[in-house]
């Protein structure tokens, strides 16, 4: 296992998450900082291939994916990831969170305007949460299942209990 390239990417994470705590405290979204982090999970995945649970462990990985959900400013890079991700597990079936690879396919079906297939994405709006819109729901279950996630209504009722608080600031730093 490569410790220091595991605690790199922990402390990207830590640095993603810290931005994120500010903003639902009132502070500034800094749109750098999810850049900062894409470029340089970039520059892992050139050096070392894909931070695989073999490689950096399961928390380090998890928080690889996390980066990389959260690149929604490149669109490109988050697709590329989540093959990379599907031909890892295809291969090497417990070197990722199959969970990861739903909630990303999901991230990048919602941005494109389509509807998900695992019921991952929500949407907050005035501190009420709602799904977003999500293929054959009657069926959902069963796609959870097959990636090791809970029932959806399990997940809604979870989810309901993290709505964040309505920001009081709209500053947003480096938006764009």
């Amino acid at each position: 296992m490569n410790k220091g390239l595991a605690k790199k990417i922990d402390e990207m994470t830590q640095r993603d998450q810290d931005m994120r705590l500010r903003v639902q405290k009132g502070g500034e979204w800094d749109y750098s900082i999810d850049r900062l982090n894409t470029e340089e999970l970039k520059n892992i995945i050139n050096k070392y291939g894909w931070p695989t649970i073999n490689l950096v462990g399961k928390k380090a990985s998890n928080n690889a994916w996390l980066i990389a959900q959260h690149a929604d400013h490149d669109r490109e890079f988050q697709k590329e990831v989540l093959d990379i991700l599907i031909k890892i597990d295809k291969e090497e079936p417990g070197s990722v969170s199959k969970s990861n690879i739903a909630y990303l396919t999901d991230r990048i079906l919602v941005a494109e305007g389509k509807e998900q297939e695992f019921g991952t994405q929500f949407h907050v709006e005035k501190g009420s949460l709602s799904l977003r819109p999500t293929r054959e729901i009657k069926n959902v279950n069963q796609r959870r299942a097959e990636y090791g996630l809970d029932a959806i209504e399990r997940y809604i009722e979870d989810a309901k209990k993290h709505v964040p608080p309505i920001p009081t600031s709209k500053k947003i730093k480096g938006e764009g």
